[in-house]
C-alpha cells in the first residue's frame, strides 16, 4: 500500500466532505469541488477523517499508484476550499506591467499588441502592483495552470533576465558575447 494513501485526511471545521459512489465532493468556506474517483478506490468519511483504500478490483500495481494519487488529490481539496491557494509572478523587464480584470489578465510586455489571458471559473487574479500578479483559487491545478500559462507568454530570458517569473524563482545568468583582440 502507498506510505502517502495509507494517512487519513482530517477534516478542518466548516468543511463538509460527501462520498457517494465514486464521486466525491468537498464544500467549504472557499468554494465547492468535485472528484470522479477511479473504480479501484474506495472513499470512507468517518467523523472528521477521510479514509482512502484500495478495494482489491483491478490490477494491483495499478490500484497501488492510484491510492496514493486520491489521497494527494482530496486532501488538496480540502485545503484549497477552507485555504486556497496561490501562486504569485513577477515581471522584469522596463515598461512591462499587468492589469487585472474581472474575467482576465492583461499583460504588456513589449509586445506591439496586449496580450490576455483569460481566467476560469474560481480563478481569480489580482496586481497589487504593475509588477506582481497573485493568481489564487481553491483549485491547486487550475491556480498553477493560469499560472504557468502567464508565466509562458514570456519565459525569463538568461542573458538581461527579463521575463514573466514565479516569486523566489532563480534564473542563471549567462555571460553576453565578448570581443577579444
Amino acid at each position: 500500500m502507498s506510505r502517502i494513501g495509507k494517512q487519513p485526511i482530517e477534516i478542518p471545521a466548516g468543511v463538509t466532505v460527501d462520498a457517494k459512489g465514486q464521486e466525491v465532493t468537498v464544500k467549504g468556506s472557499k468554494g465547492s469541488l468535485s472528484l470522479t474517483v477511479r473504480p479501484e478506490i474506495d472513499v470512507l468519511v468517518e467523523g472528521n477523517q477521510v479514509k482512502v483504500t484500495p478495494n482489491g478490483s483491478g490490477a494491483a500495481r495499478e490500484a497501488r499508484a492510484f491510492h496514493g494519487m486520491t489521497r494527494a488529490l482530496l486532501q488538496n481539496m480540502v485545503t484549497g476550499v477552507s485555504k486556497g491557494f496561490e501562486k504569485k509572478l513577477e515581471i522584469v523587464g522596463v515598461g512591462w506591467n499587468a492589469q487585472a480584470q474581472p474575467k482576465q489578465v492583461v499583460l504588456n510586455i513589449g509586445f506591439c499588441h496586449p496580450v490576455n489571458i483569460p481566467l476560469p471559473e474560481g480563478v481569480s487574479a489580482e496586481c497589487p502592483n504593475p509588477t506582481a500578479i497573485t493568481i489564487s483559487g481553491a483549485d491547486r491545478q487550475a491556480v498553477g495552470q493560469v499560472a504557468a500559462k502567464i508565466r509562458a507568454v514570456r519565459p525569463p530570458e538568461p542573458y538581461k533576465g527579463k521575463g514573466i517569473r514565479y516569486q523566489g524563482e532563480y534564473v542563471r545568468r549567462k555571460a553576453g558575447k565578448t570581443f577579444g583582440s
